[in-house]
């Protein structure tokens, strides 16, 4: 019998947690409808942190953990036009 590795496994909530941190509520549902993978939350973890090395610079995220990043990053708070 095979076993999954992080590429195939489905992430549990531990498995959000673990990795991205303490979410809001709303944030954890929306990431597990995504229904995504170890890797995909660790992906999404790695480029958030904002190591562009790993996959290379100037490299837009796809899938699943685009997804994860849009959710997360959605209420980030941005300049108002006119500050600085």
């Amino acid at each position: 019998m095979a076993t999954a590795d992080s590429t195939t496994a489905f992430a549990t909530l531990d498995d959000v947690k673990g990795v991205l941190g303490n979410l809001d509520q709303a944030q954890i549902l929306a990431i597990m409808s995504l229904r995504p993978t170890i890797a995909d939350i660790e992906q999404a973890s790695v480029w958030l942190g904002g190591d562009p090395d790993v996959f290379g610079a100037g490299e837009a995220m796809q899938g699943v953990a685009s997804e994860i990043i849009a959710i997360l990053t959605e209420n980030e708070e941005e300049e108002p036009p006119g500050a600085g």
